[in-house]
C-alpha cells in the first residue's frame, strides 16, 4: 500500500511534516553531492540540475502534501476539534 492512499488527513500532515523536516534536508546534500561530482560544472549546468532535482524530489510525495493546507476534510464543523 502507497502512504497516500487511504492515510487520513491527520497521517498525512504528520507525513509531510517527517518529509519537509528530515526527508528534504537529506535530500539537499544528495543534491550538492551530485553536483560535485560533476567536479563544479558551468553555473547554467549546475542551476539547471538544481532546478531539476528541486522538481524531482517532491514528485514522489504529491499525494502526502495535496490538500494539507487546506481544512480537514473529515472535521465536522467545529475549528477546534
Amino acid at each position: 500500500m502507497g502512504l497516500g492512499k487511504g492515510l487520513s488527513y491527520k497521517a498525512r500532515r504528520r507525513w509531510s511534516l517527517v518529509i519537509l523536516l528530515v526527508g528534504l534536508p537529506a535530500y539537499v546534500v544528495a543534491a550538492v553531492s551530485i553536483v560535485n561530482m560533476l567536479s563544479r560544472p558551468s553555473i547554467l549546468v549546475e542551476l539547471l540540475v538544481y532546478i531539476l532535482l528541486g522538481v524531482l524530489w517532491a514528485l514522489p510525495f504529491r499525494f502526502v502534501f495535496r490538500g494539507v493546507g487546506q481544512e480537514d476534510p473529515d472535521a465536522d464543523g467545529d475549528p477546534e476539534t
